[in-house]
């Protein structure tokens, strides 16, 4: 009793050093990255050059606390977001039809995945043009940009996960004659969801970069973060810039961490599930 009572107090003890342990070093890294960059804007840029790279505090106080730069900013932001978004949606979508049929059919498993392949060494920069011409440079186009670029990792950590399954468990379906589609929702994609979010987690960054790059190149209709990153490179706004290239990491970043966060509730899920 007097063991167990010791280990109980001893837990909640731990929890503010595990919680320093999480935050103290990527605190350090972030410190010592903003003293490389002041050191980089002020002992290795002479004033004339210093626009390169400008100290933290312009790019804060030009970008975030201006309110007319910091709206357009986030109107742009939230325009690329959509895009990134929707062009998410589409790609889980498709990804994931993609690889149950491969999963379900050797034949088809041939006869796409090189395909799959394929898409991923395709430069997208240069289809690009090609969208804008087919469909227009709207909202549409960029979509496509988005998914074609988020697309192969859902269909190659899906399918990875659907074959993954140990083949006793397949085995003891088989011998209890469940169906094919039965197996899949009950046995095959329960155990694939590690995989599959995985899959989610690295296309959600990519969704965000096709986000931007089709407003870089088409630089019509809508104004995203993109088109305000090539304005601002063509004016020599480096503050505004920099700006906008932190917002759009922050939105890649939390883009990850909404399907962390998924991954790790439908994991608890389906781990109580099978209690």
């Amino acid at each position: 009793m007097s063991l167990i009572a010791t280990q109980s107090t001893s837990l909640p003890s731990r929890r503010p050093a595990r919680l320093l342990a999480m935050v103290v070093p990527p605190a350090l890294v972030f410190a010592a990255f903003v003293g490389l960059w002041y050191l980089i804007s002020y002992k290795l840029l002479t004033p004339e050059r210093r626009f390169l790279v400008p100290p933290p505090h312009r790019v804060i106080s030009v970008g975030f606390l201006d309110g007319e730069n910091l709206q357009a900013l986030l109107n742009g932001l939230l325009v690329s977001t959509r895009v990134a978004a929707v062009g998410l949606v589409a790609a889980i979508i498709i990804g994931l039809a993609v690889a149950i049929a491969m999963s379900q059919a050797v034949w088809a498993e041939r006869s796409l995945y090189p395909y799959a392949v394929t898409l991923q060494t395709i430069p997208i920069l240069a289809l690009v043009p090609l969208f804008g011409f087919w469909f227009g440079f709207g909202f549409f186009s960029r979509v496509v940009v988005c998914t074609m670029i988020s697309l192969f990792p859902i269909i190659a950590n899906a399918l990875f996960g659907l074959k993954s399954v140990d083949p006793a468990l397949r085995e003891l379906f088989a011998l209890q004659q469940v169906g094919r589609w039965t197996r899949l929702w009950k046995l095959d994609f329960p155990f694939a969801l590690t995989a599959i979010f995985a899959g989610f987690r690295i296309s959600a960054g990519l969704s965000v970069i096709g986000a931007i790059v089709g407003d870089f190149f088409f630089r019509q209709g809508t104004t995203g973060i993109g088109i305000l990153m090539s304005l601002y490179i063509a004016r020599l706004q480096s503050e505004l810039l920099y700006a906008s290239i932190i917002l759009s990491a922050l939105l890649g970043i939390a883009a990850f961490w909404l399907f962390s966060g998924l991954s790790f509730v439908v994991g608890k899920r389906f781990d109580r599930s099978r209690v």
